[in-house]
């Protein structure tokens, strides 16, 4: 009996100390859509990637075009310059590997513009989160869009269109 009881008191002040927490769900991906400057950033870098992937395709081509025409001519190539050709050929698969590792390596180019773009919008948009967290009491938010294993939230606990109204933007 008592450790019934003792069940029962655990569970309910589970309950209660459940209920004293408040939460709230915010939709990132949403939020970000209606950020203009985000969505510009967005364009912006789409853009310089585009260019310095065209800019890599351009040198790979010009390796391939170099092994084909290495192909063809082997035959009619002395030991000489069948090395210069294979090292010409070698050196620009060296130029391209090194130009994409440049532009979109992990450190790279498009890393770069990407926080540099991007960390302003996101830590505007976390501060004011924060806000709104602050002054309603909630001590934990979580993102929908995160795809945490949110199965089902109610829009009364969704707080995305206040934090855009919060940063001045009307939803």
């Amino acid at each position: 009996m008592k450790k019934y009881l003792l069940i029962v008191g655990l569970a309910f002040a589970s309950v209660l100390s459940m209920q004293a927490q408040k939460f709230a769900l915010v939709d990132m991906d949403y939020i970000f859509k209606n950020i203009p400057a985000y969505e510009r950033a967005n364009e912006q870098l789409n853009q310089v990637s585009k260019k310095w992937q065209a800019e890599v395709e351009a040198v790979q081509i010009e390796a391939q075009t170099l092994y084909k025409n290495y192909q063809n001519e082997v035959v009619f190539l002395s030991q000489e310059q069948k090395k210069t050709r294979q090292d010409a050929i070698v050196a620009k698969e060296k130029e391209a590997a090194d130009l994409k590792k440049k532009y979109f390596g992990p450190e790279g180019e498009l890393f770069k513009k990407r926080t540099a773009l991007m960390t302003p919008i996101q830590e505007e948009v976390y501060n004011a989160v924060k806000d709104i967290a602050d002054l309603r009491g909630y001590q934990l938010i979580l993102d929908r869009a995160s795809d945490n294993g949110i199965i089902f939230g109610s829009p009364k606990v969704d707080i995305s269109n206040e934090v855009l109204s919060k940063l001045g933007y009307s939803n």
